[in-house]
């Protein structure tokens, strides 16, 4: 497992979340960190939090969605060893309930847009780098269809960049089920204890996971010099029994 002592990281999506506790567990091995975010007062907050904790750490408004300003970001950027993208809107509903334009919006956050970031980031890599990207798993098409589409191309686009990359650099997923992050910060309570009580039931091991159970995969495969192409589900067996 190779350290990441010294090395530059840049988190897309690093100002909350899972994408910060990745950061925070980066800046515990003395990383050098780039965290982008579309939220001014996340991102401050998490530049702040970063830097108490000794990190040496920049922070940059960006939304990723838009591909022109994507590209103009990246432009600016020095070359790095590890990318990591938090990126990807959710929905739930079949193909047949989904409106076409919200099925369009999230195919088009989930996917189209780490494909850009994955084609924008290889210039940028140094060798023996790495890309890890943000897949999903616990749906079915019939009940969040562009998502669980979405979660299948994020796979497909690793194993082929792996492919298009090596030897130079890995590149990699972690697949999440649904798990209670400052993500669904925006939904009703009354939603969110329903969810939450579902997944539970759903869910072998009879629990949701922990922040820290999900970023810790995220550091696995930014350290681990002998995995590409892959797709980590860290779900607690819930497909197990679908």
């Amino acid at each position: 497992m190779s350290n990441l002592a010294d090395k530059t990281v840049v988190i897309i999506g690093g100002s909350s979340g899972i994408g910060l506790r990745v950061a925070e567990l980066a800046a515990q091995q003395s990383a050098r960190l780039v965290i982008a975010g579309r939220n001014p007062e996340r991102l401050l907050a998490a530049n702040a939090r970063l830097k108490s904790l000794g990190a040496s750490v920049e922070s940059h408004q960006i939304d990723a969605h838009n591909h022109s300003a994507l590209a103009a970001w990246f432009d600016t950027l020095p070359h790095f060893h590890h990318l990591v993208s938090m990126v990807g809107d959710v929905m739930g509903g079949g193909f047949l309930q989904a409106d076409m334009a919200e099925i369009r919006r999230v195919m088009e956050s989930k996917f189209f847009t780490n494909v850009r970031i994955g084609q924008l980031a290889a210039s940028k890599l140094h060798q023996g780098g790495s890309m890890v990207f943000t897949s999903g798993t616990g749906g079915r098409a019939q009940h969040a269809c562009a998502s669980y589409v979405g979660n299948l191309g994020i796979n497909a686009l690793v194993q082929g960049l792996a492919a298009e990359l090596a030897p130079k650099a890995r590149v990699n997923a972690v697949s999440p089920t649904w798990t209670l992050t400052p993500f669904w910060r925006d939904m009703p309570p009354a939603q969110l204890t329903q969810i939450k009580a579902r997944f539970e039931q759903d869910i072998p091991l009879q629990r949701l996971a922990s922040i820290d159970e999900l970023a810790s995969a995220y550091l696995f495969l930014l350290q681990n010099d002998f995995i590409t192409g892959q797709h980590i589900a860290v779900d607690g067996g819930i497909m197990l029994g679908s």
